[in-house]
């Protein structure tokens, strides 16, 4: 994958956009805004930092990558990229409607790949005229330090497809886990019903956010409790892959809590507005 473009420069946009560039891609990264594009490079520019300081690469590498990052706010000038990565919100008419854009714009040998948390690959590459080219690529967050790529095939994804996708994601040393097309995959499908399930514990009065943080961590060895971790992900996100789940899967056991949407209807969505379940 010597060409790719990446659709959003958001967290997980300028991230992927960053571990492509390291590993000797050109990349076009796209956003509609040009103050999203300037603080998606400051964000790279920031992380490559943090990498040179703890000695991992070189700064003259940092600077290479950094070189190999081209930004536009036109989706239908890409080029010839061998692979289209879209990281836009979590929206399905916005990601609907960037494929059909992407699809009229590339060439049709271009892997188009969503980095989408739950939203159907199958009808994401129904919107286009290649679906077998069409492909999930469920990036974790942060992506240059997370090991794993979920790669989750549609309906009528390619084997083709999907072997390149996955030889890819282990070119950047990355381990890609391959699933089926399912509301929410595997990540979300288990991670989602488990915050949902902290966030009524929180609403019931059950125990403080740090007291439940504390129990997972220390009691369950995750990294980082619930909570935070939801902080993180974004709240708004999470109540939209929640919304998914339920609506995808018809079981109440996804229904998202009031108090999740309480918060997502205040602005409270967590480190990106510096307050959710604690204060930044």
């Amino acid at each position: 994958m010597k060409h790719v473009a990446v659709i959003g420069a958001g967290t997980m946009g300028n991230g992927i956009a960053q571990v492509y560039a390291m590993h000797d891609s050109s990349v076009v990264m796209v956003d509609v805004s040009p103050a999203a594009l300037a603080r998606g490079l400051d964000a790279i520019r920031a992380s490559l930092a943090r990498v040179v300081k703890k000695g991992t690469i070189t700064q003259d590498a940092a600077n290479a990558a950094i070189a190999r990052i081209a930004t536009s706010t036109d989706i239908t000038s890409l080029g010839d990229p061998d692979l289209v990565v879209e990281a836009a919100s979590e929206l399905p008419a916005l990601k609907f409607s960037i494929f059909e854009k992407l699809d009229a714009a590339c060439p049709p040998a271009t892997i188009l790949a969503t980095n989408t948390s739950s939203i159907s690959i199958t009808e994401i590459g129904a919107r286009t005229r290649r679906p077998d080219r069409v492909i999930g690529m469920h990036f974790m967050n942060p992506v240059p330090v997370m090991q794993l790529v979920e790669v989750i095939r549609g309906q009528a994804t390619s084997h083709a497809t999907t072997g390149a996708v996955m030889e890819s994601a282990r070119e950047l040393g990355k381990t890609p886990v391959e699933v089926n097309d399912y509301p929410g995959f595997v990540s979300n499908r288990v991670l989602m019903p488990m915050i949902n399930e902290a966030i009524f514990c929180v609403m019931e009065g059950v125990a403080t956010p740090e007291a439940i943080d504390t129990v997972m961590k220390l009691g369950m060895a995750h990294p980082m409790g619930p909570l935070v971790l939801a902080d993180l992900i974004g709240l708004d996100t999470c109540l939209s892959i929640l919304e998914v789940l339920h609506r995808g899967l018809g079981d109440d056991k996804y229904r998202p809590c009031p108090l999740l949407r309480r918060m997502v209807a205040a602005g409270e969505l967590g480190r990106k507005t510096g307050k959710g379940f604690y204060k930044y």
